[in-house]
């Protein structure tokens, strides 16, 4: 059990001693791992915000175009109309909200199928971004939100990693250590006898598809402080990420279950492997193929290793 659970940590040291043979000059360098770590912190957000509604069984496809709104929305506000950052922010955490609202309550309340209902919800939200920006990328964020994110630095690493770390301890102090975390770990594991249990399923439900936007809306935020604006597109990148650093995360740190450690460190395991790639010269194109191929890996052995926790076998 002990080797399943640092598999990967082991696997993302194994990752860096390869790239640092390949090319010690690039990979090696404090300036290649400062950038590693402190560029992810909008993949780490939107990804710790999917743990919810995968915990409880859901999916939840419309994070990304999520996350592209609540940029866009901060963008608008305060470069476009001269907004406060703060008011901008809160706006776009609202309409962050609002998406998550209408997820839970086609889902949990008229229970229809997440896949469809989130798919639907996104695809409308992009057609919303495309609308309101004109489809043109909006620049000139105020530097009250740049600098905090991307430009002060603790320890050589921009601010933005350490948002991630915060936001990371405090899911898991709620998946380990508040009610919550066990209810939607039940409702995950089996609605029908977490409703018997007395778990209110919809409600649970609920809330954490409202959470996976409201942390898409964190994570849309911290895009607009990153980029100084706003692509109406670009954010979309997101999603496979996402899923494929969720996944592999749920074979880690706890075997067969979401969790956000094992998430972060899946995170930068796969971000390491595609900086590598890039430092040894492969196409661009590899980094799609590398974080498909990921995804459907990370599925795979999250669902061995959720069979094997469970003393199942795998198709049983």
């Amino acid at each position: 059990m002990v080797a399943q659970r640092l598999a990967l940590p082991v696997a993302w040291i194994g990752v860096i001693v390869l790239f640092g043979a390949l090319e010690p000059d690039t990979f090696l360098t404090s300036a290649n791992f400062e950038t590693i770590f402190g560029s992810q912190a909008v993949l780490v957000v939107v990804t710790l915000g999917l743990l919810f509604p995968l915990t409880a069984g859901d999916y939840d496809l419309s994070v990304a175009s999520t996350l592209t709104l609540a940029s866009m929305v901060v963008a608008l506000l305060n470069a476009q109309h001269g907004w406060p950052v703060g008011a901008a922010i809160a706006v776009a955490l609202a309409a962050a909200a609002v998406v998550g609202l209408v997820n839970g309550a086609l889902v949990a309340v008229l229970d229809v199928e997440s896949l469809v209902v989130t798919l639907g919800t996104g695809t409308f939200v992009s057609g919303v971004v495309l609308w309101t920006s004109d489809s043109a990328t909006i620049g000139g964020v105020s530097d009250s939100l740049v600098n905090p994110v991307i430009v002060w630095e603790l320890f050589g690493i921009p601010l933005a990693f350490f948002y991630g770390l915060v936001l990371c301890a405090a899911v898991w102090l709620v998946f380990e250590y508040a009610p919550l975390g066990r209810r939607l770990l039940f409702v995950g594991r089996g609605r029908e006898v977490a409703r018997l249990s007395g778990v209110r399923v919809r409600r649970v439900r609920f809330g954490a598809l409202v959470a996976s936007a409201v942390f898409a809306g964190v994570a849309g935020v911290l895009y607009a402080g990153t980029l100084g604006g706003a692509d109406p597109s670009s954010g979309l990148d997101f999603l496979l990420p996402a899923y494929a650093a969720a996944f592999l995360g749920a074979t880690a740190i706890v075997p067969g279950r979401f969790n956000p450690w094992g998430t972060i460190v899946a995170v930068y395991f796969l971000v390491t492997g595609v900086t590598g790639l890039q430092l040894v010269g492969v196409e661009s194109f590899v980094q799609q193929l590398f974080y498909g191929g990921a995804l459907i890996v990370a599925v795979v052995l999250s669902r061995l290793a959720r069979e094997f926790t469970r003393g199942e076998p795998a198709g049983g």
